[in-house]
């Protein structure tokens, strides 16, 4: 997306179930101008999932990084791609994705049996002492009806959606960034307004309420980028409207290119409007800041940002966070990329390079 249009950069990848070894992706963003999105109209349908039962490490569990409280999966496209660069002989490479592969990133829930993926990774970040990291995207009439177009169907079927996605965390520790773009689209031209809005304010809350069961469960509602340039009171209201009050915070620059410092401006004042509400960063593509004219779809020269960690070193900022998946292509810009949510290795080590 446009940065000048304020939204931010898509598509994400996505776990949709415990058995897929495919991750997929979906985009977020307002129709029309001043955006000028391409991207996957939606996530594929889930794979099969199978019962997740495991308790214990098993002997091909991924490393985890000493002093690292997040959970690094084994499941990511740059984990995949690593035996291959190795058998490949191309050292450099894979010494690069490695870089990427190592790093815990979240897992994108959209639809489909989320339930057994989510009970799954959160087994096997238990089972490794870490904290798994997801993302719920899943909101009715998601994307303004726009290239990830889709969602649950109606209120009764997100409200079940996560009700299924609470009951698999049960009493494991997780992190979940709730519903991006859900409450700054409802203040844009394309979202949803009057009864409609209240609707998805009024379903935020209870997914904010449903996951928040568990005390080890860590909520955090999406709130834009500060390249969106919407009103600080209306987003407050919008968001206390959603449950932020009720939740451990909100998220900022999902997806997006925005430096960590502007980021942290960003989230203060928004914090302050909200008596205080601490937040997360997602430092996934922050390294160099947005590419100059504000360019969202792969743009070039871009890298990753600060590691995740729950030590910012700034008060009110709870973690850096990777929500967006680092290599994952934003979609066919005109100049032949991949497809959105294919891994794309050209970019992934441009991103872990710079």
């Amino acid at each position: 997306m446009l940065v000048r249009g304020g939204r931010r950069g898509w598509p994400h990848g996505s776990v949709v179930g415990a058995a897929a070894l495919l991750l997929t992706a979906v985009t977020a963003g307002c129709g029309g101008p001043p955006q000028a999105e391409r991207a996957a109209d939606r996530p594929p349908a889930a794979a099969p999932a199978t019962t997740a039962t495991t308790v214990a490490p098993g002997p091909g569990a991924p490393p985890q990084p000493a002093g690292q409280s997040f959970y690094v999966s084994d499941r990511t496209a740059a984990a995949r791609q690593l035996p291959e660069l190795r058998a490949q002989g191309r050292t450099a490479e894979a010494d690069l994705i490695a870089r990427l592969a190592g790093t815990p990133s979240a897992h994108w829930l959209t639809g489909g049996d989320d339930r057994a993926a989510v009970e799954e990774l959160s087994r096997a970040a238990a089972a490794a002492d870490r904290t798994a990291l997801f993302v719920a995207y899943n909101i009715p009439q998601r994307d303004c009806g726009s290239f990830s177009a889709g969602g649950a169907p109606d209120a009764a079927a997100y409200r079940a959606w996560v009700d299924g996605l609470s009951a698999a965390l049960a009493d494991r520790r997780a992190w979940v960034v709730l519903e991006p773009d859900a409450v700054p689209h409802a203040l844009d031209a394309c979202g949803p307004k009057g009864a409609a809005a209240a609707e998805r304010y009024a379903l935020l809350g209870y997914a904010v309420d449903a996951l928040k069961r568990h005390p080890a469960v860590r909520v955090y509602l999406d709130a834009g980028n500060p390249g969106w340039g919407q009103d600080r009171a209306a987003l407050a209201d919008a968001l206390s409207r959603s449950g932020v009050g009720r939740a451990d915070g909100f998220a900022v620059n999902v997806a997006n290119f925005q430096g960590t410092d502007r980021s942290a401006a960003y989230g203060a004042d928004l914090s302050a409007a909200l008596g205080g509400a601490h937040f997360v960063i997602d430092t996934s593509r922050s390294g160099r800041g947005p590419l100059d004219g504000g360019a969202w779809c792969n743009p070039p020269g871009r890298s990753v940002g600060e590691t995740p960690t729950e030590r910012t070193g700034r008060p009110g900022v709870d973690a850096y966070l990777w929500v967006k998946i680092p290599g994952e292509s934003d979609g066919d810009c005109g100049r032949g990329e991949p497809a959105a949510g294919r891994f794309w290795l050209e970019y992934a080590l441009g991103l872990a390079a710079g």
